[in-house]
């Protein structure tokens, strides 16, 4: 059964995410990080690196790429 293709890097930086996390494939595994994307073009779809990216926790060829959006911080709380 294929990937289902995801976002090029251009759609997802348009749509306010500028960071992607990277999870192992392995579902056993678990390792994730988080990555500044900033080297791949923006035609480059998420789907098109996941097949690319080893594990350096377990040594699994496969992953799960993410764009990451980031939330706005909540405004602070003062007594008063």
């Amino acid at each position: 059964m294929p990937r289902q293709q995801k976002i090029t890097f251009g759609e997802m930086r348009a749509s306010g995410a500028s960071r992607v996390m990277v999870h192992c494939g392995d579902y056993k595994c678990g390792h994730s990080v988080t990555m500044y994307p900033a080297l791949w073009p923006d035609t480059v779809r998420l789907s098109d690196l996941e097949e690319r990216f080893v594990c350096k926790a377990c040594g699994h060829r496969g992953a799960d790429v993410q764009p990451l959006f980031e939330g706005k911080r909540p405004a602070s709380i003062t007594n008063g």
